[in-house]
């Protein structure tokens, strides 16, 4: 049995919870699902601009589990800005 996942600190809770490409309807779109762990991530990263150390911290999480989730996020947001896939925030 594996273990169970353990409770990380989300402090962010985002008021949009879809992004999609301009101009094409959301039918005719893939989506690429967000979790808010990584979201949370990805935020602490770039837009707080803080160290790996301090991310991980802020999450309560190891700096290993952090990158994971970090990569996590920002392979899908590639992928959603390459492709023009549409991006659903889930929880």
């Amino acid at each position: 049995m594996p273990r169970p996942r353990l409770h990380r600190r989300i402090r962010f809770d985002p008021s949009a919870t879809y992004f999609k490409p301009q101009g094409i309807p959301m039918r005719l779109l893939e989506v690429v699902n967000l979790s808010r762990e990584e979201l949370e991530a990805f935020r602490l990263k770039h837009v707080e601009d803080l160290d790996q150390i301090s991310c991980a911290k802020k999450m309560q999480t190891s700096q290993s589990t952090f990158q994971r989730i970090l990569s996590s996020a920002g392979k899908k947001i590639a992928e959603a800005l390459v492709r023009g896939k549409a991006i659903k925030i889930i929880n």
